[in-house]
């Protein structure tokens, strides 16, 4: 039945593709980049296609060459995890979880410990890279936890939490608000899709635009920051009601104007299709499940 298929060729190419470059998938394979290439126009020829575009610039796939990395890249990654599964002291009981530095340190982390006592035979890896991880090409990353305006079809999804951002501040600054000199703690929200996040926006809904004449604004590059500054009674913060969930909870934290909030995107979990089945993805989809409902936003 898979006698005739092009094993080695197609490994090779999945290389090439995932890495964009013959070079760096020779190093990677311990081969020459000659054997790359002709790995890979042996597998055109018997597929009748064309993969790559050359250039004197590099490789880039084609049309074809992208549906087939694909399939390819899935397909691998399947067979390495069910060898895996053989060997339970393997890597295989890692998981590798990509999310933002703010979601990390203000909800994830505290939570962590909650799912190690439910299940103690995996471990997670927590990745807290800002930029956007695209899983169908870094194998590396088991699942990711972002929020998003809209759904990627190449990838499963598990809706988690959906996104308010309010007006938060210490208690003892909320009864001191002045108008005529408010202190606003100023961040810069990177939010997909077309939410206008920003004290602009707040204040022309909350109906105080006077306080950008007059505001001191304490500008932060990073949520962490911006959300202690405001536990630590600096000023008003405009924030997501996700990030703050555990400080209100605690009293840190206490909403202004709770009736006036921006709409936000949705936090989801996504993974390549097929690996929510796997046991550690399975096992961290379902303890996220259940602390996403016990997460009390407002």
């Amino acid at each position: 039945m898979f006698s005739n298929l092009p094993l080695n060729a197609l490994r090779t190419f999945e290389a090439a593709a995932r890495l964009g470059s013959f070079k760096v998938a020779a190093e990677e394979l311990s081969v020459t980049p000659a054997a790359i290439s002709h790995q890979v126009k042996t597998l055109e020829a018997w597929l009748g296609a064309l993969l790559f575009e050359r250039s004197g610039q590099g490789v880039t796939l084609t049309e074809e060459g992208e549906q087939l990395y694909r399939q390819a890249h899935r397909a691998l990654l399947d067979i390495r995890r069910s060898l895996e599964s053989f060997c339970p002291d393997t890597p295989s009981q890692t998981l590798t979880l990509s999310t933002t530095p703010g979601l990390a340190a203000a909800w994830l982390i505290p939570r962590l410990g909650g799912f190690y006592r439910a299940f103690p035979q995996f471990n997670v890896r927590v990745d807290t890279r800002n930029e956007l991880v695209d899983l169908l090409r870094d194998s590396s990353v088991d699942l990711a936890i972002r929020t998003v305006s809209r759904d990627d079809p190449n990838l499963f999804h598990l809706d988690l939490m959906t996104e308010r951002f309010g007006v938060y501040a210490a208690p003892e600054r909320i009864d001191a608000v002045d108008s005529a000199s408010v202190e606003l703690i100023d961040l810069l929200w990177q939010i997909p899709g077309a939410f206008a996040i920003s004290w602009n926006t707040w204040c022309a809904v909350a109906g105080c635009e006077e306080w950008l004449e007059t505001a001191r604004l304490r500008a932060f590059d990073d949520e962490h920051y911006a959300l202690s500054a405001a536990v630590a009674g600096q000023g008003l913060v405009l924030a997501s009601n996700v990030l703050v969930a555990d400080s209100v909870k605690r009293g840190e934290l206490v909403a202004y104007r709770p009736d006036v909030s921006l709409p936000g995107p949705r936090y989801v979990a996504a993974c390549v299709p097929g690996r929510e089945r796997q046991e550690p993805v399975k096992a961290f989809l379902a303890w996220l499940t259940a602390e996403a409902a016990g997460t009390v936003v407002g």
